[in-house]
């Protein structure tokens, strides 16, 4: 939960991270939590429907591990990957609350919102602040004084999420290729590609297009082999990486350049800039040139920020 955030124990919440990998669930009642990960629902991948069916699955989970009724559930904020645009908001609300009827459930206190801002709220409270979400994708997403949103990126990989983990196995992808044809460098990464999946023989460079295609591996599980590589010095994942946080740096100028206000106040989520990657390192290197901006930690994930919705939905405050 967020520091100094006041529980309010009369309400049972629920709040839903539903990211591009996982889905995380916490149910908060009394003083007490119960939480579950389950798989995807971002709807570009699994669709409205079966992201919707998920999610009141996990629900219906958390309840039960809660020994509670269903009927108990005061309110339920959910963010999800995927949907931004204010229309698909209200398709997600109104298939979900049909399908949770179906089941037991009715979610007359729900908001289903874009993961991002989950997160923002999570990073950043009610304060003004501008959040880089760096995983398998990428956003980034500000908040002014007033509480107007801005944002940058999160376009999908078929569009655009450069610097993203996705892009950056994308790059590392093209880059094999590249080197096997002779239009590029040679790049370690090729054999470390070969070494991670059998089913490519670098004798039949076709093969990887077959792994790709049956789906052997995707973008993103190529990122911590260029990142490894990068780190061992391979100069063209050193480029690839170095790009990346270019093309971060570029989403926190876009975004600042919107919000009023200097210094800027930074954050990073997602597992690409949480956990000390080069990309990251870069990334600061960056900011730090730039001097405009102040990275601070966030002060809690996009599931407390959801939670901390869910009680605002349910006291019917805007301020608790």
């Amino acid at each position: 939960m967020l520091s100094g955030f006041t529980v309010k124990s009369q309400y049972t919440v629920i709040g839903i991270d539903g990211g591009g990998s996982k889905t995380r669930g916490r149910l908060v009642y009394g003083d007490q939590q119960v939480q579950r990960v389950i798989g995807s629902t971002r709807v570009g991948v699994v669709g409205f429907t079966e992201a919707c069916e998920r999610v009141v699955q996990l629900i219906a989970d958390l309840t039960q591990d809660a020994g509670i009724e269903r009927s108990e559930i005061d309110a339920v904020v959910v963010g999800v990957a995927g949907i931004w645009l204010e229309e698909e908001r209200q398709r997600f609300a109104h298939l979900l609350k049909v399908i949770a009827k179906d089941s037991g459930f009715n979610l007359q206190d729900m908001i289903a919102t874009s993961d991002a801002e989950i997160a923002l709220r999570g990073a950043f409270g009610i304060e003004p602040g501008i959040m880089i979400i760096a995983g398998t994708g990428t956003i980034t997403l500000g908040k002014n004084a007033k509480g107007e949103l801005v944002r940058s990126g999160g376009w999908g990989i078929e569009i655009d999420d450069e610097g993203s983990g996705a892009w950056i196995g994308k790059k590392g992808l093209s880059a094999c290729v590249k080197a096997i044809d002779g239009r590029g460098v040679k790049t370690s990464l090729l054999d470390s590609l070969a070494d991670r999946y059998p089913q490519i023989n670098l004798k039949y460079p076709r093969s990887i297009v077959s792994a790709f295609m049956d789906k052997v591996f995707e973008y993103h599980h190529l990122t911590p082999m260029v990142l490894d590589e990068a780190e061992k010095g391979d100069k063209v994942c050193l480029t690839i990486v170095k790009d990346a946080a270019d093309r971060l740096y570029e989403n926190i100028v876009a975004v600042a350049n919107v919000i009023p206000g200097d210094p800027k106040t930074v954050s990073f989520l997602g597992g690409l800039l949480e956990n000390n990657t080069m990309v990251s390192k870069e990334l600061m290197s960056r900011i730090k040139k730039g001097g405009n901006f102040t990275v601070i930690d966030p002060k809690g994930t996009a599931l407390d920020g959801a939670i901390e919705l869910s009680y605002e939905l349910a006291s019917g405050s805007e301020d608790i």
